[in-house]
């Protein structure tokens, strides 16, 4: 067996490599810092390196775990997120880029208050805090979930002291290179899984075969109501609209594009970036289709060997790479990883936006001063990052709520920026009742998911099987059993949780619209397109209703509500 010692020297090694590179970041810069440089990297890194730290820092703890678990339990349709990689990428280089770019900006929201007003500015800036502190609260949390299935959980608590001394010392520039070496060990955790998986069932084609007959190849799936988990169309419009959040307005990544040298070099790292998304994505679905050839026949959540999803993929490391000493080490390195260059982002940006937003029009200070406070923002938003993962273990499956989070701050915010690119006649009171209806409408609908959570016909969660297991799993219910429930016919129906996104920005984006033409001088031009959106929004709402409406009678025709209610008490998951 493992020398338990031996993964704990290969995770020190990575805890090593990565605390170097903040020192020698220090180092280089100790006698000429200002805060700018310390925040942006001085506007002298290549395409390559910040293309690699835009993969790593959304590449997150969450990703490496819960991306894989959502594939073994809804299928490779997942993958359809590739398309809307592209797509919001596109987009983010023709609209976003050139005007962050050219303003030179630190702050995202500092271009709000030059294009809305200083409200807009900082009602965006909390909608981000409150984005930043919850989602890193999360990414910090799946570490210890994951090592709490393998190595010591106290490994994980070392995690936030290790994060703050590099960015105490080398700033941007530090979590740029972290990232690069970080997002290498990620890929190295992740292929030694795949290739273990490989090896010991003879071949990628036991596996997809074994995923076929489960019906984990489920990429045929057109139906384009808006209630339904994943289908094409909630995948590749509802992640167009998520991404096209991250890299259009979220502080983290407008921070990194804005550090390259030139706008060219920043329109290039977005794309190569695009590629790293997309390997990401194909090592998640394929670790998720190896997650249900082995667990095909004894599903360890079901059975109850396991508190969550998200620990499925722990598990199997234990299972199969226990036998090869460092492997499992470098696995949780990954996972540690993953977390660590969300983090270190996060409080970056923070840090950033805290200075721009709040200090610096205010408190006149010379540079060295700003530095220091620079840095102790940074201390003091890590220090609030661990108190917020507390926060995460209530919040359910970690890569819904994450997806949840975004899309009630991103939604709004994306389309209160594309007003501001797009559409010039939008006035400061648009901007700021766009962005106020649209955090409404985000919050109502996840209000709506909580509440009402969507049913397995909805979310349809495919098979999972405890025939095969060698221990007795208890007859009695257990948390992976729902109780049974007599819905009402007239229930809300929550759309799919990657369209939240959707109706925060879309409603962002009608509001702005309408109140700037009652509120501004109206010209035909614009009143006919603000007129033009407006029904396409109108129609766009009629459909879901219609959908659902259609979904009801669908119930009736098959058995009302009692057929429903009997689905639902055989239903071993959970509606998520």
């Amino acid at each position: 067996g493992t020398t338990p010692g031996t993964d704990y020297v290969v995770f020190a090694v990575v805890l090593l490599l990565s605390a170097a590179v903040g020192f020698y970041y220090a180092w280089r810069s100790r006698k000429q810092g200002t805060s700018r440089d310390f925040l942006t990297g001085g506007r002298k890194l290549n395409a390559l390196a910040v293309s690699m730290s835009l993969t790593a820092s959304y590449m997150s703890s969450v990703t490496v775990l819960s991306n894989p678990a959502e594939v073994y339990r809804y299928g490779a349709i997942f993958g359809y997120l590739s398309i809307s990689y592209v797509l919001a990428v596109v987009y983010t280089s023709e609209v976003f880029l050139p005007v962050f770019y050219r303003l030179a900006i630190n702050s995202t929201y500092e271009y709000l208050e030059l294009r809305f007003s200083r409200a807009t500015r900082l009602l965006a800036m909390v909608i981000f805090f409150f984005n930043a502190l919850l989602y890193t609260g999360l990414v910090i949390y799946a570490p210890a979930l994951a090592l709490n299935q393998g190595m010591s959980a106290r490994v994980s608590n070392s995690q936030i002291c290790h994060v703050l001394w590099c960015l105490l010392q080398g700033g941007l520039k530090a979590v740029v290179w972290t990232d690069v070496v970080q997002i290498g060990i990620m890929f190295a955790g992740y292929m030694s899984v795949i290739i273990k998986c490989v090896i010991l069932k003879g071949g990628i084609s036991t596996i997809l075969s074994d995923a076929q007959e489960g019906g984990r190849i489920n990429f045929v799936d057109f139906d384009i109501n808006p209630l339904r988990r994943h289908t094409f169309w909630t995948l590749v419009i509802g992640g167009t609209f998520g991404w096209s959040a991250v890299y259009g307005t979220y502080q983290p990544q407008v921070q990194r594009y804005n550090s390259c040298k030139t706008i060219k070099h920043a329109r290039l790292a977005l794309f190569i970036n695009v590629l790293g998304l997309a390997c990401t994505l194909t090592s998640s679905v394929i670790s998720g289709l190896c997650l249900y050839s082995f667990f095909k026949n004894c599903d360890p959540w079901k059975a109850g060997q396991v508190s969550s999803p998200d620990q499925l993929l722990p598990y199997l490391v234990m299972d199969i790479l226990a036998d090869h000493q460092g492997l499992p080490g470098l696995f949780f390195a990954a996972v540690y990883s993953a977390s660590l260059s969300t983090v270190s982002t996060s409080i970056n940006a923070m840090a950033a936006v805290t200075m721009e937003d709040l200090i610096k029009p205010r408190i006149k200070l010379s540079e060295k001063k700003l530095l220091l406070i620079s840095k102790g923002l940074s201390l003091f938003f890590g220090i609030v990052c661990v108190a917020m993962a507390g926060l995460a273990s209530l919040m359910g499956h970690m890569m819904q709520a994450v997806s949840i989070i975004g899309g009630v701050c991103g939604g709004p915010l994306l389309g209160l920026f594309s007003l501001g690119v797009l559409c010039p006649f939008v006035n400061s009171k648009g901007g700021l009742w766009g962005l106020v209806a649209g955090l409404a409408a985000a919050v109502s609908v996840t209000i709506g998911e909580i509440i009402s959570p969507s049913p397995p016909e909805m979310t349809r969660p495919l098979s999972l099987s405890t025939e095969g297991c060698n221990f007795s799993s208890g007859g009695s219910l257990n948390w992976t059993t729902p109780l049974p429930t007599e819905p009402s016919l007239y229930t809300w129906q929550s759309p799919s949780y990657l369209y939240f996104v959707v109706i925060g920005g879309l409603t962002a984006i009608i509001v702005g619209i309408i109140i700037s033409l009652l509120t501004g001088k109206k010209k035909r031009k614009d009143f006919a397109i603000g007129t033009v959106i407006s029904f396409s929004y109108c129609f766009i709402t009629t459909f879901c209703f219609c959908s659902s409406t259609h979904h009801f009678r669908g119930i009736e025709g098959d058995g009302g509500p009692e057929a429903y209610a009997n689905e639902r008490r055989h239903s071993f998951l959970s509606p998520v």
